[in-house]
């Protein structure tokens, strides 16, 4: 991202730099190719497992404390 976007472009403010890096993801970001560093996932099903875990391990801290 920073050879292909960030040093090609000069942005006037940190908040312009954040929306045009943000809207760059969104538009080129290839958000189905497998990558080795997620187990050979996709990066949103690998989010999506993160995230359920997340959620599950908090359960149990939960019922833990209560």
């Amino acid at each position: 991202m920073k050879v292909e976007f960030v040093h090609r472009h000069r942005f006037r403010t940190r908040a312009e730099a954040r929306l045009r890096v943000a809207t760059w993801i969104a538009d080129f970001s290839n958000t189905r190719r497998r990558h080795s560093a997620n187990d050979g996932l996709p990066p949103v099903t690998f989010e999506r497992q993160v995230i359920e875990k997340r959620q599950a391990s908090s359960a149990l801290v939960r019922a833990a404390v209560a």
